[in-house]
C-alpha cells in the first residue's frame, strides 16, 4: 500500500503542465489575481490614455508647436507605445508569473522595454537642455533650438535606443560569461534577461550620467530664474506695457523649466531602484528575488503614466486642450488655432 500525501500539502503548478523543463508557477488565490488585474490594468489604461491626450493636444493645437512640446510630444509617444505594447504581456507575466508568448516575442518585448525606457532618458535630457538655453539665454535660443534641430535631435535619441539595446540583446552581449547561470536557471515560462558584469555597468551609466547632466542643468537653471524672477517683480512695479508681455512670456518659460524638472525628478525616482538592482545584481549573482524586481519594474512602469498627471496639474493648456478633447469639441468648431493658454 502506497502512502498518501499529506492533506496539507500544496500541489506544485507548472507554467506548463504536460512540458518537461517547465517553470514552476507561484500559486495565488483568485482574488490576489484579481486584485493584481486591476492594480496593472488601471496603470496601462492611464498610460495609454494619458499620453494619448498629450499626443493630440500638441499635434492638434498650433500654439503648441513649439521645440519644448514636440520634445513632450515624442517622450509621450514612447511612454503612450510602452502602455500599447509592452504593458498587456508584462502584466500577464507579472500575474500568471508565467510568460506564455514563445521566446522569440520575449526577447522581442524586452527589447521594446529597453528601446523606450532609454528614449525616454534621452528625451528628458534633451528637455532640460533645451530649457536651460531657454532661461539662460533666451535671445540666442530661437535661433539656435530650431524645428529642425529638434527633429534631428529625436531622431538620434530613438536611432541610438534602438541600436543600443537591439543589438545587445539579439547578440546576447548581455549573456557573455554567464552561459552556466543562463543554463541553469532556464526553463519555459520564463521571459527575464540578466547583464553581466560590463553591461549592468553600462546600463547604469546610460541612466546615471544623463541625469547627473539633468540635475546639474535644472540647478543652474533655478538659480537663474530666480533672478529672473526678482528682475520681473522689479519691472511690475513700474508702468511699462512692453515689458508686461515680456514678463508673461518669461514667466511662462520659467513654470515650464519647473513643471519639467519635476517630470524629470520623478523619472528619476521610479527608474532608480531598476537600474541600480540591475548592476548589484550583477556583481551579486543575482540575488534578487523575482517578486521583488517584478515590483521594482512596475514601480519604473508607472512613470509613464505620471507625466500626464503632472501636465495636468501645473499646465493649464493641458487642462484646456484636455477639455476640448473630451467633450469631442474639436471635431465640431475648428479651433486649431485657439489660444490654448488664455482659454
Amino acid at each position: 500500500m502506497s502512502a498518501s500525501l499529506p492533506e496539507t500539502a500544496e500541489r506544485v503548478e507548472y507554467c506548463y503542465d504536460n512540458l518537461n523543463g517547465s517553470c514552476i508557477k507561484m500559486q495565488r488565490s483568485s482574488s490576489v489575481k484579481m486584485s493584481l488585474y486591476i492594480l496593472f490594468g488601471f496603470g496601462a489604461v492611464l498610460t495609454i490614455s494619458g499620453n494619448l491626450l498629450v499626443i493630440i493636444s500638441i499635434s492638434y493645437f498650433k500654439q503648441l508647436h513649439t521645440p519644448t512640446n514636440i520634445l513632450v510630444l515624442s517622450l509621450a509617444v514612447a511612454d503612450f507605445l510602452l502602455g500599447l505594447t509592452v504593458l498587456p504581456f508584462s502584466i500577464i507575466r507579472s500575474v500568471e508569473t508565467c510568460w506564455f508568448f514563445g521566446e522569440y516575442f520575449c526577447r522581442f518585448h524586452s527589447c521594446l522595454d529597453g528601446l523606450f525606457g532609454i528614449a525616454s532618458i534621452f528625451h528628458l535630457c534633451f528637455i532640460s537642455i533645451d530649457r536651460y538655453f531657454a532661461i539662460t539665454i533666451p535671445l540666442k535660443y530661437p535661433l539656435k533650438f530650431t524645428m529642425s534641430f529638434i527633429i534631428c535631435l529625436i531622431l538620434s535619441g530613438w536611432i541610438v535606443a534602438f541600436v543600443y539595446i537591439f543589438s545587445v540583446l539579439y547578440l546576447k552581449a548581455n549573456e557573455e560569461g554567464l552561459d552556466e547561470f543562463v543554463t541553469a536557471i532556464s526553463c519555459y515560462g520564463s521571459c527575464q534577461f540578466i547583464f553581466n558584469t560590463k553591461w549592468g555597468l553600462i546600463n547604469s551609466l546610460i541612466f546615471f550620467v544623463p541625469c547627473f547632466l539633468m540635475m546639474s542643468l535644472y540647478t543652474r537653471i533655478f538659480i537663474v530664474a530666480r533672478k529672473h524672477a526678482r528682475k520681473i517683480e522689479i519691472s511690475e512695479n513700474r508702468v511699462n506695457i512692453s515689458n508686461s508681455s515680456s514678463n508673461k512670456t518669461m514667466k511662462r518659460e520659467q513654470k515650464a523649466a519647473k513643471t519639467l524638472g519635476i517630470a524629470m525628478g520623478t523619472f528619476a525616482l521610479c527608474w532608480l531602484p531598476f537600474f541600480i538592482d540591475t548592476m548589484i545584481d550583477s556583481f551579486l549573482n543575482f540575488i534578487t528575488p523575482s517578486f521583488a524586481f517584478d515590483i521594482i519594474v512596475w514601480i519604473a512602469y508607472f512613470n509613464s503614466s505620471l507625466n500626464p498627471l503632472i501636465y495636468a496639474f501645473f499646465y493649464p493648456w493641458f487642462r484646456n486642450a484636455t477639455k476640448l478633447i473630451m467633450t469631442c469639441q474639436i471635431l465640431t468648431v475648428d479651433c486649431t488655432n485657439m489660444n490654448i493658454f488664455d482659454k
